[in-house]
């Protein structure tokens, strides 16, 4: 009976297991879980902070997913090392698993730069897991303070979980703009301004130059008190198992349209690797939820002997704060087109006669059909872009893609 080995238990994970069952319904499974709890949809602890939702809404998959599939979960294990020519893994507790076919799907761990003074604040927290979100719960309270550094994905969802919870909220960034990942200046400043309209306080083009206890002294001089202060400057792939066993890692771990590593009979998944970004043919880190499930899926299979791919991968982010819709994807590359009204906009990015991008504010109905756009990389002059443009509607594309892309069965909408 086949061994496989899983280190991490995040929705790549997920995705992993159920590829292998798709191929092999009696192998061994064992997944390495440094966290406490079943797989999980992270981007959902800022609802929990809101109290929109609570753990048992948050499970990814039902109760007794782990049970269902013949999984071994060992829960608050690390996996501390990789012997790729002996084929285990050596845990913290000094315990070795052996495994024919290995996924490391370790995800990505808090960035924290380094502060003058930050060993002398006590209440410092990042904000990635559920955990994070427990231990806000229990330091904040009406009267807290919070300073968040990072204007990214995760400090805007920080401060978004924790308006209503806490008095008063500064957001600080170096940049000039939030969200300066995946929004122009323009869009930026829409979404910004929704922010403050609920009572958030932007630091831009700012940061802390030392920490003295519970103040920030910040780059211009400010300071700035807090009670509570979250650090979320951004993410790091956990590449480094991958790395110390020999193989090959850029940012994070390089991976082909199967999921192999450089090293034999070694997979990876999710937030730690590095894979084909579909819309610039690129390696690039891909960290979003959609695509660390297909990794992991695709992975799955082919640890069990099947030949699954996964190469049309692109980045892809779908928030919202406070009420306003943003879905942005591809890459922002090419001439720009906009399109606006009272309910918001639409900017598209195109090279070479192919859309390669788009960010959508308020408007995000059917952004599927644009994603679509961009991960076939259709010739825009075969479809009606400036219908498309206006609206996501199949009507855009003949009836032989529609046939192709949507069995010829339409919503009743275009």
């Amino acid at each position: 009976m086949k061994q496989y080995v899983i280190i991490g238990n995040g929705v790549a994970a997920a995705g992993c297991i159920e590829g292998i069952r798709s191929r092999d319904k009696n192998g061994g499974i064992t997944v390495i879980s440094e966290e406490r709890h079943a797989v999980y949809c992270r981007p959902l602890i800022s609802y929990y902070l809101e109290k929109k939702t609570d753990p048992g809404r948050m499970q990814y998959r039902e109760k007794d997913f782990y049970d269902q599939n013949g999984v071994r979960v060992l829960y608050n294990e690390k996996a501390e090392e990789i012997d790729a020519l002996q084929k285990t893994v050596r845990l913290r507790t000094g315990n070795l698993l052996s495994y024919d076919t290995l996924c490391v799907a370790a995800g990505a761990s808090p960035f924290v730069p380094r502060f003058d003074g930050i060993e002398t604040v006590e209440n410092k927290f990042t904000f990635l897991t559920l955990d994070d979100a427990f231990a806000l719960e229990k330091a904040t309270d009406r009267d807290t303070k919070v300073l968040i550094v990072g204007a990214g994905l995760i400090g805007l969802k920080c401060a978004e979980g924790l308006h209503g919870r806490v008095r008063e909220i500064t957001v600080c960034d170096l940049s000039d703009r939030i969200l300066s990942s995946i929004l122009d200046a323009e869009r930026a400043k829409t979404v910004q301004r929704r922010l403050e309209d609920n009572g958030i306080r932007f630091l831009l083009q700012n940061s802390v130059k030392q920490f003295e206890r519970s103040a920030a002294v910040m780059q211009n001089g400010e300071r700035v008190s807090f009670d509570v202060l979250v650090l979320a400057v951004g993410v790091k792939p956990n590449s480094g198992l991958i790395a110390e066993a020999g193989g090959e890692v850029n940012r994070g771990v390089l991976i082909d349209e199967k999921m192999r590593t450089s090293l034999p009979a070694v997979y990876a998944a999710g937030d730690c690797t590095e894979g084909t970004d579909a819309s610039i043919g690129e390696k690039r880190v891909l960290a979003i939820l959609p695509n660390a499930y297909m990794q992991g899926f695709t992975a799955g299979v082919n640890m069990a002997d099947g030949n699954a791919t996964f190469d049309n991968a692109i980045p892809m982010n779908a928030i919202g704060f406070f009420g306003l819709h943003i879905m942005t994807a591809g890459t922002y590359v090419g001439e720009a087109f906009e399109e606006t009204d009272d309910e918001g906009s639409k900017t598209f990015f195109i090279k070479d006669g192919c859309l390669k991008g788009f960010i959508l504010i308020g408007k995000t109905e059917r952004a599927g059909l644009y994603t679509s756009l961009i991960r076939e990389q259709i010739p825009l002059d075969q479809i009606d872009f400036e219908l498309m443009k206006k609206s996501a509607t199949s009507a855009a594309f003949s009836a032989q893609k529609r046939k192709t892309m949507f069995g010829g069965v339409t919503d009743g909408t275009d």
